[in-house]
């Protein structure tokens, strides 16, 4: 672009149209005006969503981010309006989400003065970013801009935060994006391939009785999809999935033995236990993935793919690490991988999926009682939009049934709140993932106790228009914590019980469509119903209230150590 003399907030504007930038979560302010007043001149480019709390902005970046691949942008005003930006900074960061959150910050000659609404947020987050920078005057603007799209993007991703001073908003400055001329001193070289290192992962690989795949967000995030089905098959490897690796691979594919963890699949949790090589792909060994880390995986060797080098024997040791983009590695251990019949490896996986059906799935999803269970909805909710929907979660119950009954055909389908589990996090993050995917279906699966965290953005979906569709699963709890209530502190329901407000009223009020659904026979023309009506839909659905997620392997335990029901009374 031609130079020209602007103000500080029209070269932020400009870079961030430079970037490629066409929706913004924001919410505007007193120290931020400035950025708003010339955001009105370039309406009919950029499109700013205006949440109701700051929190929504952050969550609805990262739901654009994860379902898009794209940077997500978020903007607030200086002191409280950029630290309710935190908890959403501290998500992204764990799940390696990239957004840039852009938030106002007083003139810099009152830095350190307690001027009002003067709040720190380079040293209150330089923990939970990739980086972080206080903008002082407006030549620094289209640098940093620059700077902050490469960094929130390379390499693992993560979220990126810039202050902006009061001064630097107003003054003038000779605007042109030259971004090759500033990343010259940022960009680094990729990670050096390790050719030895790749033929001992394939080696080991070849000569596997009982190899297993374990499939992170990294392969998400790298695009790796289409590598990661190539080495499944041409190996004739099983493929397991963490909870945000969910996804990955299309549900349907026969290699697919489902998600590991705490409330896992039992196939899998076994397998790991059983494996003799490991091949962990763009994951980091979560303790919610691995249970007590002493009793993982004690038969088997382990490959460990993943491009941060601070991740590798962290948890896990790793007898071979990879360190680079999964993409890279795993189009070169494809080159030499050998097809081997493994009948007896598929055999044991058919038999643990064979016990977990019959035990935990078929009464779930065959329920024929009056009253709702969780399991049943997601799936119908699944088939009706035939796999094709983006399903955005909130924390709880809710999030494991969603990640235990949901199906999918296409990747960057399903988010989620992993490293974290922020309750709160769906209904704003289902609104970015509809405003970076207009064209596909968004369904938010919530818990009533997450909801209301967050139940201020209907705001936003009446005042935008957003078709969102919202599900509601009002067990009139706050479930998870319920359930270990119920499971470790001997039915003890401390404080977990929820006195509900009329949800059809307030939707009546936000002038949202919404259902209320009580009894299994009324469930699929509701969601028929909900899929059909253009716009944003809320089913509201009462579903039974003392409900478990089996199978679940106790915090601290190991993956052997798995609760496949509650147990008997004393």
């Amino acid at each position: 672009m031609a130079q020209k003399n602007v103000r500080g907030t029209e070269a932020l504007l400009l870079s961030l149209m430079e970037e490629g930038v066409d929706t913004i979560f924001g919410y505007p302010g007193g120290t931020i005006m400035p950025l708003y007043d010339d955001l009105y001149n370039y309406a009919d480019k950029v499109n700013h969503i205006l949440v109701r709390h700051e929190q929504g902005a952050v969550h609805a970046a990262e739901g654009y981010a994860r379902s898009t691949g794209k940077v997500g942008i978020c903007i607030a005003t200086a002191g409280p309006g950029a630290t309710n930006f935190v908890t959403g900074i501290a998500d992204a960061m764990m799940d390696s989400t990239p957004i840039i959150c852009i938030t106002a910050q007083v003139n810099a000659d009152k830095l350190g003065t307690n001027f009002f609404q003067e709040a720190d947020m380079i040293g209150i987050t330089l923990p939970i970013t990739k980086w972080s920078y206080q903008i002082t005057k407006a030549s620094e603007i289209t640098e940093v801009i620059a700077k902050a799209f490469y960094i929130a993007h390379s390499g693992k991703p993560g979220p990126v935060v810039i202050s902006i001073a009061k001064n630097a908003q107003t003054e003038m400055v000779c605007f042109e994006y030259n971004k090759k001329m500033f990343l010259k001193e940022t960009v680094r070289p990729s990670e050096p391939i390790d050719t030895q290192s790749i033929e001992k992962a394939v080696n080991l690989i070849n000569n596997a009785k009982k190899p297993l795949i374990v499939a992170g967000h990294g392969i998400i995030l790298s695009g790796a999809e289409n590598e990661l089905k190539s080495l499944a098959e041409k190996g004739n490897i099983p493929v397991a999935n963490t909870l945000l690796g969910i996804c990955a691979l299309p549900s349907g594919h026969p290699l697919l033995v489902g998600t590991v963890g705490m409330h896992g699949n039992i196939a899998p949790n076994s397998m790991t236990q059983e494996a003799d090589v490991l091949i962990a792909v763009g994951m980091r060994f979560s303790d919610r993935v691995t249970g007590e880390v002493s009793g993982y995986a004690p038969k088997a060797r382990i490959i460990h793919i993943e491009i941060d080098r601070a991740e590798i024997n962290k948890n896990i040791r790793a007898d071979i690490p990879l360190i680079g983009d999964a993409k890279v590695l795993l189009a070169e251990i494809n080159k030499n991988i050998r097809y081997a019949n493994r009948a007896e490896w598929f055999a044991f996986a058919a038999k643990e999926a064979g016990y977990e059906y019959e035990k935990i799935i078929n009464p779930e999803l065959n329920n024929c009682t009056d009253e709702i269970w969780m399991g049943q909805v997601i799936a119908k909710i699944s088939e009706a939009g035939n796999r094709e929907s983006i399903v955005v979660t909130d924390v709880g119950q809710n999030q494991m049934f969603s990640a235990r009954y949901s199906r999918f055909s296409k990747t960057r389908s399903w988010v989620t709140s992993g490293g974290l589990g922020t309750m709160g996090f769906g209904l704003p993050a289902a609104i970015g993932a509809k405003m970076g995917n207009p064209s596909r279906n968004v369904v938010a699966i919530l818990g009533d106790g997450g909801f209301q965290m967050n139940i201020q953005e209907l705001g936003t979906i009446m005042q935008s228009h957003i078709g969102v569709k919202i599900v509601l699963l009002n067990n009139s709890f706050l479930g998870m914590v319920r359930q270990w209530q119920e499971l470790f502190f001997d039915k003890r329901y401390a404080f977990t019980r929820l006195a509900n407000p009329d949800f059809q009223q307030i939707l009546k009020a936000y002038g949202i469509p919404a259902q209320r659904v009580t009894r299994t026979g009324e469930l699929d023309e509701a969601i028929k119903r909900m899929f059909e009506t253009p716009g944003p839909y809320f089913l509201e659905i009462v579903v039974k209230q003392e409900e478990n997620v089996f199978p679940m392997i106790p915090a601290g335990a190991s993956l052997d150590e798995i609760i496949y029901e509650k147990p008997a009374a004393k």
